[in-house]
């Protein structure tokens, strides 16, 4: 069965677009993905769960009655910033930041608000950058949460927790002995730290989900917070910070984005990736150390900032070849596409020699 027709199915397409939105978060339009990804939430936390459905669905319907483009809205590409928002404010204003807590009446309407708002950033990015060529990411998220968390701290009556999960290297006791749990955690807790799930099993699970519908981006996502990790550990960072997966996330998203899925899979672009991942984990340190004084998380901040640099520069060097970001999709594809492009061109040329060489 082709999953892309229930898309269009009038009993099951709502439900399809939302489950697309939460696998969009690390760029898979998958629902069977996305299924297993909200999964791999409920596995950690109901409240995790319960939350990413509330954001992914508040921010679709707001897409809708505004009447964004049917087929944005269809690949849930409206829905991934509301879910990580939701997401984002639970955690950051809960006491216990593994398990969430369920945020009170007031709460949830701010939530619900913030990722309404996603949806509207969403669309105001993609028109700024629409002529550079480069997708939104997740900048409506880090914009949107941003702002929704500095506000928290204002208003008495919005229940908050004590913003208690550790948002700095500084945060983290002196350097301990690197061990194995420093690697299999870091990578696990590194590629759940996306969705905020500080959980490595849940991580796991998640990647799961991404192999689902790319194992190639699957590959990158371990790679990257593989790369993270010893950039880390041979830059001294904190093993606790390692092992909870801080150092990680960043670096797992950027080496999706430029390993294959916004860049066609070839040499340059894997290293360019790997590089990327570099950048981003000391990046995250840099970014934290200076939003360390006001207590704010970096979120996905240093992803978003690396991603668009290189992908900005991407046009500017000739070993990179560029997907469009409407036609990205999965880098399987993308990587047949340009293949069966290369041979169609080597064919017309030989053609055209052979003209040319005739009597």
């Amino acid at each position: 069965m082709n999953i892309n027709r229930l898309q269009d199915d009038p009993h099951v397409g709502l439900a399809d677009w939302l489950l697309r939105g939460i696998g969009q978060v690390v760029f898979q339009n998958n629902p069977l993905s996305g299924a297993v990804i909200l999964f791999a939430l409920f596995f950690n936390s109901w409240v995790y769960g319960a939350a990413a459905i509330f954001g992914v669905t508040v921010s679709t319907l707001t897409a809708i009655v505004l009447k964004a483009d049917r087929g944005l809205i269809k690949a849930g590409l409206f829905g991934f910033n509301g879910a990580l928002v939701a997401l984002c404010l639970v955690a950051f204003t809960s006491a216990d930041f593994r398990t969430g807590a369920v945020p009170s009446p007031l709460m949830t309407v701010y939530i619900g608000c913030g990722a309404a708002f996603s949806t509207i950033v969403m669309q105001s990015m993609a028109t700024l950058l629409a002529p550079h060529r480069v997708a939104p990411l997740t900048g409506p998220f880090v914009l949107v949460g941003w702002l929704f968390l500095f506000a928290v701290l204002k208003f008495a009556h919005i229940d908050a927790g004590p913003l208690a999960k550790p948002v700095s290297p500084e945060d983290y006791e002196a350097i301990a002995a690197y061990s194995l749990p420093t690697w299999y955690m870091g990578i696990g807790n590194a590629i759940g730290q996306i969705f905020f799930q500080d959980n490595w099993i849940s991580g796991y699970l998640i990647l799961l989900g991404i192999a689902l519908h790319s194992r190639i981006s699957a590959g990158m996502a371990v790679l990257g917070a593989a790369v993270a990790a010893a950039t880390a550990v041979i830059s001294g960072g904190p093993e606790g910070a390692i092992r909870d997966g801080l150092f990680g996330y960043n670096a797992a998203l950027t080496a999706i984005a430029l390993g294959g899925f916004f860049l066609v899979l070839n040499r340059a672009s894997f290293f360019y990736a790997v590089f990327g991942a570099i950048i981003s984990t000391w990046l995250w340190a840099s970014v934290a150390i200076f939003l360390g004084p006001i207590g704010m998380p970096v979120l996905t901040s240093s992803f978003v900032l690396v991603t668009w640099m290189m992908l900005l520069g991407q046009y500017g060097f000739a070993a990179l070849i560029p997907v469009e970001p409407a036609n990205a999709d999965s880098p399987e594809r993308t990587l047949r596409a340009s293949k069966l492009a290369a041979r169609g061109t080597s064919q017309q040329r030989g053609h055209t020699g052979s003209a040319q060489d005739a009597p």
